[in-house]
């Protein structure tokens, strides 16, 4: 990621509070929300969903009444949901917040999302079957390197950030070249979000691992006890989206109902998952030159983490 981001008084005040699951995102947001008129805007993927509230980790309902949160419990676990749609919901909810003269807080872990809603989604344009086809042929028969020398010869700044054997992306490249004559490194600059429009303020959340994988340890076990197994097995007997199948916890309690394995297991396996998924995450967020991190140590009270934000606004 980019850094783009510039301080403007004149302009809107957003706060995003980012990090990995189990970092104490949602925490820190009502702990903020006693020092700033706020309202939420839920930056997962996953808790978009109706009937997902367990394996999600939503906050409850009486305190998402109490503390206005957007983009959760707005779709059917039926339906797909993407980073257009999420991008679209955002800007609006941001809108409303700000027309009501409060701010807009952006909590979340889905790196992609939080940075789409940030720098733009780029455009993609048209595409062709035929053109993919035939620039894959090229690849077997001259290998990807070819491939790749050839998009050096159109799009050099493009072929400098995409490996010689990245195929999947070299032909991305080309075939945008080809169909709209222009590189890709240029119309991907040309994408807009809400850092130009706004003062925005990215704060990132930061444990030690060992705390972290604790908290996600524990918070697991929370879910089990809470009911995990009868959600999930209810949602199971819906014809899913592929989105929320792939939601961490549906698919290892499946796994336990069908017998592969015990319940001790796809408890593992969800812990297991839970602390790949904050690991990926970690590494999506430390690729960023905007985010302000905050080290927060195990005996770190939220009201604290929430304090600092405020000071440095």
């Amino acid at each position: 990621m980019t850094a783009i981001l510039r301080r403007s008084f004149l302009k809107p005040k957003i706060i995003f509070i980012v990090g990995p699951t189990g970092a104490g995102k949602t925490q820190v947001g009502l702990s903020f929300s006693r020092l700033a008129p706020c309202e939420f805007v839920s930056a997962d993927s996953m808790q978009v969903y109706r009937g997902m509230d367990i394996v999600t980790d939503k906050l409850p309902l009486k305190l998402r009444r109490k503390y206005p949160h957007y983009l959760v419990d707005m779709l059917s676990p039926l339906k797909e949901y993407n980073v257009a749609g999420f991008c679209r919901a955002a800007k609006a909810a941001i809108a409303r917040i700000l027309k009501r003269k409060k701010t807009p807080v952006v909590i979340g872990g889905t790196g992609l999302y939080i940075n789409s809603l940030l720098y733009g989604i780029f455009d993609e344009g048209s595409k062709s079957d035929r053109l993919r086809e035939e620039l894959k042929g090229l690849a077997q028969e001259h290998g990807v390197p070819f491939l790749h020398e050839r998009l050096k010869n159109v799009d050099l700044e493009a072929a400098m950030k995409i490996g010689a054997n990245d195929l999947k992306r070299i032909i991305r490249a080309l075939e945008v070249y080809e169909l709209t004559k222009k590189p890709i490194s240029v119309l991907q600059k040309q994408r807009r979000g809400l850092a130009q429009d706004h003062d925005i303020r990215l704060f990132g959340l930061r444990r030690d691992r060992a705390d972290l994988y604790s908290r996600i340890d524990q918070r697991v076990d929370f879910m089990v006890n809470a009911g995990l197994l009868d959600e999930v097995r209810g949602l199971l007997k819906k014809k899913l989206s592929k989105t929320a199948y792939f939601c961490i916890g549906i698919r290892e309690i499946e796994g336990f109902l069908k017998g592969r394995y015990d319940l001790g297991e796809a408890v593992r396996l969800i812990k297991r998952n839970s602390r790949r998924f904050a690991k990926r995450q970690m590494t999506w967020f430390n690729k960023s030159k905007d985010i302000e991190w905050i080290d927060v140590l195990e005996n770190t009270g939220m009201d604290a983490v929430a304090e600092d934000i405020y000071h440095r606004l």
